[in-house]
């Protein structure tokens, strides 16, 4: 099947008008899909430009973990993936005041852009967990579209609040520490905080990464599995534990730097068409 009958044929399955002088974003393609591929679990590009062949999704609930805003059918993910929030939740189960865990966002059922959200998350092998305390597994659908998480930020970032506790660094410590984790991002406060309070092996804090926002939840990335050849790996992050790195973002967040009069505006996000993403994506679209 040629790409443009792919585009057509996905258009009218998707109640959007066949594409003619233009195409239906991916976005639209991939959100519209409400179950995962048949085939083989396989990623296919970048985690900001692929999707996944044969994602499989975490139940509702288990005995550790309760995925959250169902309505967006975005507890999707690579087997790897499942298996890892699995085997954390767990580990978060025997932490003082956790039952287990809360899970956001993973991605959508075969990947690809997002209608909201997201710009990564599409190849199956990021994960969003909450940083409130999951101390309810009972949660009903209801509770699970209306209940918020926590903020553990304060100063914009630079430091933690007072929901900070000991056990969110026993978690992340946890979640960095497994071999299948490529990186972690949170704001820069806690990294800044678990560089201080960390007192044992520090090798685990190289792949906790400030980023802005996360202040709600943590990001977990996974290194592409093992012989996912068509899987492309972010680059590993520098060598050290980072914690210079994220006293700079404090600095800068603290006393931010003049704006460079003559820096040009940002172009605007290009929306990703299905022709940009690898070619595998477009077989993945089919049943």
């Amino acid at each position: 099947m040629t790409m443009t009958r792919t585009l057509i044929g996905l258009a009218l399955m998707f109640g959007l008008a066949a594409p003619v002088a233009s195409e239906p974003l991916a976005k639209e393609l991939f959100g519209g899909m409400p179950y995962g591929s048949q085939r083989k679990a396989q990623p296919f590009g970048g985690y900001a430009k692929g999707c996944v062949d044969g994602a499989v999704q975490l139940a509702e609930s288990g005995p550790t973990w309760q995925a959250m805003r169902l309505s967006r059918n975005r507890n999707w993910g690579h087997p790897v993936t499942v298996k890892y929030i699995q085997k954390l939740s767990r580990k978060a189960s025997r932490l003082k005041g956790w039952k287990g865990l809360y899970v956001g966002d993973m991605s959508q059922p075969r990947g690809g852009p997002m209608l909201s959200g997201h710009r990564s998350h599409q190849i199956g092998l990021d994960a969003d967990i909450w940083l409130r305390p999951a101390n309810d597994l009972g949660l009903s659908r209801k509770d699970r579209e209306n209940l918020s998480s926590i903020s553990l930020r304060r100063s914009n970032g630079a430091y933690v609040n007072g929901n900070w506790t000991p056990q969110h660094h026993a978690l992340l410590k946890a979640a960095a520490s497994d071999p299948a984790v490529a990186r972690i991002f949170i704001f820069p406060g806690a990294k800044v905080q678990m560089c201080k309070d960390e007192k044992g092996d520090r090798s685990w804090l190289r792949k906790i990464r400030p980023w802005w926002g996360h202040h709600y939840h943590f990001h977990v990335r996974l290194s592409c599995p093992r012989g996912a050849k068509g899987c492309e790996n972010q680059a590993a992050p520098p060598a050290g534990d980072g914690c210079a790195d994220a006293e700079e973002w404090v600095r800068n967040i603290l006393n931010p730097p003049p704006p460079d009069p003559n820096a040009k505006p940002p172009k605007p996000r290009k929306e990703l068409m299905l022709a940009d993403l690898p070619g595998q994506c477009e077989t993945v679209l089919q049943n």
